[in-house]
């Protein structure tokens, strides 16, 4: 079986996004990744795939500790209730299994049917890492190079605030 990452290390080389690779047991939580990364320099992130109930879906893309409010996170978004996406229409849409789901993924959204939402500590970051469409590598990428690999792929990120939602108590 072919390496899924291929395609999308290729487009990131062409893109002349410089990337580093790390090979690692699989993880899939954010707690699994937090025990066994060690002192892997940037941020790390959280990603949800969520569906309104309209079915608009969304990639939510934040920074590890950010407290996601699901209940309130539909008014951010600007579209309907939302709940978790079934594991099938992640692998139908975005090509990955749970676990492995990150902005990288949108490279296999061939309809360009998903939304991204991207938190602004990632968008502001400097360094992120992210799975490269596995759970068993994590790919470090500098902030500038997520966002032009984003645009090359038609898509424009929300970038949300979550910690200023936080504090204004946006009910």
């Amino acid at each position: 079986m072919s390496d899924p990452s291929t395609v999308l290390f290729d487009h990131l080389e062409k893109l002349g996004i410089e990337t580093t690779t790390h090979e690692h047991v699989p993880l899939f939580t954010v707690e699994d990744s937090q025990n066994l990364r060690g002192d892997l320099p940037g941020l790390h992130s959280k990603n949800l795939f969520v569906k309104d109930k309209k079915g608009a879906l969304w990639l939510v893309v934040a920074e590890e500790e950010t407290e996601i409010r699901m209940n309130h996170l539909h008014k951010r978004l600007g579209c309907a209730r939302l709940s978790f996406g079934k594991p099938e229409l992640l692998i139908e849409t975005l090509g990955v299994k749970p676990g492995s789901v990150t902005p990288f993924a949108l490279i296999n959204d061939q309809g360009r049917k998903v939304n991204l939402a991207l938190d602004a500590k990632l968008a502001n970051g400097d360094v992120l890492n992210f799975h490269p469409l596995r759970n068993d590598r994590t790919t470090t990428i500098t902030s500038q190079g997520l966002i032009k690999f984003i645009d090359s792929l038609g898509y424009e990120a929300l970038i949300i605030d979550f910690e200023t939602e936080l504090q204004s108590g946006d009910d």
